[in-house]
């Protein structure tokens, strides 16, 4: 099952569990996706701390309450934000390997 997808790269998950912190974490537990668990959104975190400016996970947690900004991103041609795609496909691609 992938966890994230590419285009929208949104995290499969459901409600708030306690524990869970950082940007990308508490958007992960408050999606109100299926399969939330802290677990699940802890290492969403961990992978965003690792890959992810502070600027690029509020950018990217942003997606999680509209994803069709996540589409408007990828398809702009500004710099920045082709610059922000592809640290946060990073992101995605090391999240879907390791958060499983």
């Amino acid at each position: 099952m992938r966890i994230l997808f590419l285009g929208l790269a949104l995290v499969t998950l459901n409600s708030c569990g306690a524990g869970v912190r950082g940007e990308m974490g508490k958007a992960c537990m408050a999606s109100g996706r299926s399969a939330a668990n802290s677990a699940l959104c802890s290492c969403v975190q961990r992978t965003a701390n690792a890959t992810l400016t502070r600027r690029d996970q509020r950018l990217a947690s942003s997606f999680f309450e509209d994803p069709q900004k996540a589409q408007d991103i990828r398809q702009s041609d500004t710099s920045s934000h082709e610059e922000f795609w592809k640290r946060y496909r990073q992101f995605t691609g090391q999240a879907e390997r390791s958060c499983r």
